[in-house]
């Protein structure tokens, strides 16, 4: 098995290509939509997830999760938190044998927790931070871990923005699902070289 380089320059990264999710982004802003796409989303083997929560720049004031995304190769659901909370279905769906796949999973976690005070991490689930050191990776970050494997770097511009906005913008949109199908990616890319 191949093992990659162990660390990247932040400078060689700011000169790549940008990466951008390819397939097609579906907001959520229902829980009827929501149950349909927990529907599409339970056929699935192998999923990305992320979160993102407004910022917070006041000191002990931490926000709650405004938008969860959860994406396949092709399509990348971005459920808006903030507008239809966690409904049961998709805590059942989070701790459920669909295998995730995410990057500080324990800050997710965490948050979601002090969204909801149901436990998604009783689910099938894979941290990337643990996962890539098998292959000799030590950085922890996605930005530095996508780069590494693919050569791309993933913009980290809409990190601070307002995930709690009535609408969220096309680069918000975009930065939310690529974050998401990037774990995805970098999973499906690693297991590809583990069964080679």
């Amino acid at each position: 098995m191949a093992n990659y380089q162990s660390t990247i320059d932040k400078k060689l990264i700011s000169e790549m290509t940008k990466a951008a999710f390819p397939g097609r982004i579906i907001i959520i802003y229902t829980v009827e939509d929501a149950r349909k796409a927990v529907s599409y989303l339970n056929r699935c083997e192998v999923v990305g997830v992320d979160t993102e929560t407004r910022p917070s720049f006041k000191k002990g004031k931490i926000n709650k999760v405004a938008l969860l995304q959860i994406s396949t190769a092709d399509t990348c659901f971005l459920f808006r938190l903030n507008h239809i909370g966690i409904p049961e279905f998709l805590v059942k769906f989070l701790q459920n044998d669909v295998l995730k796949i995410g990057l500080s999973l324990r800050d997710d976690f965490s948050m979601l927790r002090r969204s909801n005070d149901k436990d998604p991490k009783v689910g099938n689930w894979i941290e990337l931070q643990d996962y890539v050191s098998r292959f000799g990776i030590a950085e922890k970050s996605l930005q530095k871990i996508y780069a590494i494997l693919f050569g791309q770097k993933i913009s980290k511009s809409q990190r601070l923005s307002n995930w709690e906005a009535d609408v969220l913008t096309e680069a918000q949109q975009q930065y939310a699902a690529t974050d998401a199908w990037a774990t995805l990616r970098i999973y499906n890319e690693l297991e590809k070289l583990e069964r080679s």
